[in-house]
């Protein structure tokens, strides 16, 4: 048993949710993680009991223990709720969110990916200061948004994925943008992201990419990236494009972290249509679990969960549907817990 027990908050989320949450929480007990649990709800079943998709005690939770792991929740189209991880990021200040993408599942049309995409998520053009505009005589003919970079947000976030990459081994950090054609709005994310870099001289190379180019080699060559670091609307599609490189967000595990607290993720959906049927895939929130250890000091459970992984899909060949297997959730998490 770990010595010391850290809090943290533990939200199921929806749909398929409890079922993945039930698979992470069993192998993190079978390593002895040192997590202590606060069961919180969100999403479609925090509505019903509390009216609010992200409730205040949740928000009280994770403001206390400052560490949260999080199923999939649904925020429902149009009923006037904002958006969970849009509350979430700018309620604790969740300024970097971090993606991994590494390929688990080999054959595949790419294998050994290995890259991090870092990607801005407070500012940006998901600040989204959006207007209508008269244009002729239709007074809405006209969509305005705005967004803002600030010198100190950029400053951040690049800061931050050099940080990752020394912590981690990574040997390049490149910073994706779009300053050619938005030369102050993107050029401010570059100016800084020099700025930088030039302290990392001699530690972690660096190199500019602009985004379409990135985007393009990134299905040409992902094997030339190492750590990406871009602004919020490159990062956000950027991030889903990386995931689709290693078999879609089934396998993509997500983090968002600021000074005071840090929410890990399964980035893909509720899946309300498989819901209940022990079917659904764990693989990205038992990866985002293991992000969530190396986060707090446990890089050797990190470690060991993730050879699991590799052992289990790599070698043993046990898949969920969603890779092309037929194993269910128990199975899986059976196959898991053998291997640990």
């Amino acid at each position: 048993m770990a010595d010391h027990m850290i809090p943290a908050t533990l939200i199921e989320g929806d749909g398929i949710g409890p079922e993945i949450t039930a698979s992470v929480v069993e192998i993190l007990a079978k390593i002895g993680a040192p997590f202590e649990w606060d069961h919180q709800s969100g999403g479609l079943g925090a509505i019903e009991k509390f009216g609010a998709p992200l409730p205040q005690p949740t928000l009280d939770s994770i403001r206390k223990t400052g560490l949260a792991l999080k199923g999939p929740l649904t925020t429902p189209v149009g009923a006037g709720f904002k958006s969970v991880n849009v509350t979430m990021r700018q309620e604790f200040g969740l300024y970097a969110n971090l993606r991994p993408t590494r390929t688990v599942v080999p054959g595949g049309r790419f294998d050994k990916v290995d890259l991090v995409v870092v990607r801005e998520n407070i500012e940006g053009l998901y600040a989204a200061m959006e207007h209508y505009l008269p244009d002729g005589d239709d007074p809405k003919g006209l969509a305005y948004g705005a967004g803002f970079n600030s010198r100190r947000e950029c400053a951040r976030i690049v800061r931050f994925a050099f940080d990752y990459a020394v912590a981690n081994g990574r040997k390049k950090v490149t910073l994706v943008h779009k300053a050619n054609i938005l030369k102050i709005f993107s050029g401010i994310f570059l100016e800084e992201g020099r700025k930088v870099a030039k302290e990392y001289e001699g530690k972690v190379a660096v190199e500019e990419r602009i985004v379409d180019a990135c985007a393009m080699q990134l299905v040409t060559d992902p094997w030339q990236y190492d750590v990406i670091v871009t602004t919020n609307l490159f990062g956000d599609i950027l991030s889903d494009l990386t995931a689709g490189l290693v078999g879609g967000l089934g396998m993509a595990p997500g983090a968002n972290i600021g000074p005071n607290a840090a929410i890990f993720e399964a980035v893909h959906g509720s899946a309300p249509d498989i819901a209940g049927k022990g079917v659904a895939n764990p693989l990205a929130m038992l990866m985002a679990a293991s992000m969530m250890l190396a986060h707090v000091g446990r890089q050797d459970l990190s470690t060991r969960v993730d050879n699991a992984i590799d052992r289990v899909i790599r070698v043993e060949g046990v898949r969920t549907r969603d890779l092309g297997g037929e194993t269910g959730t128990a199975e899986l998490t059976k196959a898991l817990l053998a291997a640990l």
